[in-house]
């Protein structure tokens, strides 16, 4: 995920109403009945946010957090304290990345409550419990080849680049599906169900019309770009034509004051501003790749540097710099502003 600059815009200004996130042992009430609470993660993007809302006698959770035993006792810590009287009756997890279901398993059983998902995002947690295999190993090592990346760094993204994946407790073996334009009600508030695509397959967002609230999960943040990447399992998807084709349509079917409650960062106004900087962020990356490619042709791996030339990238980093990058280069080649030649099993791409 990166931090966009601020573009300017014609549309409603970014206004935050809380400057300052909750502490480690605190939770902010955000609207009546709508709680808001951080849990640490272990890496860069040091945070992930968790909402609760007010659900008659209980309480629905969205999102569970990572899958560590830090998170666990930050948990454990809230629920003796600030959330004494909260008893969670659902758990909604917006998509399948470790951060938000990492600890989907540790929460249905405490609580003995149902695990709601889209069930794209939930048959995908399950694939990444359980894609350690050699195998599939073997398929990510020939991916990252094939976009020019040499032994040295291959072995690093699968290594230390992907044990995050892991980071989950072991998924309920049922769970309670919900759809693009399903409508539930959660205490007195009726919420939409939107999915979209991009940052995760089949990610889950909220809408409650009557009190203006969206729960944007990662698809819009507040002050970062979400991480749009493309893997080894699906290597010529294009996703981000389907992020963008849902910032498009997020743009068109929500007004203007929505209170915006994220995943990560702050709740914010100005959605269609938001959505307006994140799209131009994302065009101003396919006019670096084409400046890049227009004169001599170039690998992914020759790539990186061209667009995440400010960011010293660790393991982890990388591969998601790399996803990213390719990402955008697939992008391109459907948009028919990249053409790709094959030397010797590694990709080319040169601007149209």
């Amino acid at each position: 995920m990166t931090k966009t600059d601020t573009v300017p815009s014609s549309a409603e200004a970014l206004r935050y109403p809380w400057e300052q996130h909750p502490g480690e042992d605190q939770v902010v009430e955000v609207a009546p009945g709508v709680l808001w609470l951080r849990l640490k993660l272990p890496f860069r993007l040091n945070h992930v946010n968790i909402y609760l809302l007010a659900d008659g006698d209980g309480w629905v959770a969205v999102d569970s957090g990572f899958g560590n035993e830090e998170s666990i006792a930050a948990w454990t810590r809230l629920l003796d304290g600030p959330l004494k009287h909260v008893k969670i009756t659902r758990l909604i997890v917006t998509h399948s990345h470790p951060d938000h279901v990492g600890l989907a398993g540790w929460i249905v059983e405490r609580f003995a409550c149902p695990l709601v998902m889209s069930q794209v995002e939930y048959l995908q947690s399950v694939y990444h419990q359980n894609r350690g295999t050699e195998e599939r190993r073997n398929a990510q090592r020939l991916f990252f080849r094939r976009h020019g990346m040499d032994e040295t760094l291959t072995d690093k993204l699968l290594g230390r680049g992907q044990e995050y994946l892991q980071r989950v407790s072991v998924l309920p073996a049922s769970y309670r599906r919900i759809s693009h334009g399903d409508e539930i009600q959660i205490g007195s508030r009726r919420f939409k169900v939107i999915t979209g695509g991009g940052h995760a397959l089949d990610q889950v967002m909220l809408y409650c019309a009557a009190d203006k609230l969206f729960l944007s999960a990662d698809q819009v943040l507040s002050k970062i770009s979400p991480n749009v990447s493309v893997w080894a399992v699906e290597p010529d998807q294009n996703s981000l034509g389907e992020y963008l084709a849902s910032l498009a349509s997020l743009t068109t079917t929500l007004p203007y004051d929505v209170l915006v409650l994220p995943g990560h960062g702050v709740p914010f106004y100005g959605l269609k501003t938001r959505i307006k900087q994140l799209a131009d962020h994302h065009e101003e990356r396919c006019r670096m790749i084409a400046d890049a490619c227009r004169d001599e042709p170039k690998t992914s791996a020759q790539l990186v540097p061209v667009v995440f030339h400010k960011h010293v990238l660790d393991a982890h980093q990388m591969g998601f710099a790399a996803g990213e990058l390719i990402a955008h280069v697939n992008y391109m080649l459907v948009e028919g502003r990249l053409t790709a030649g094959d030397a010797d099993g590694v990709l080319h791409y040169r601007t149209t």
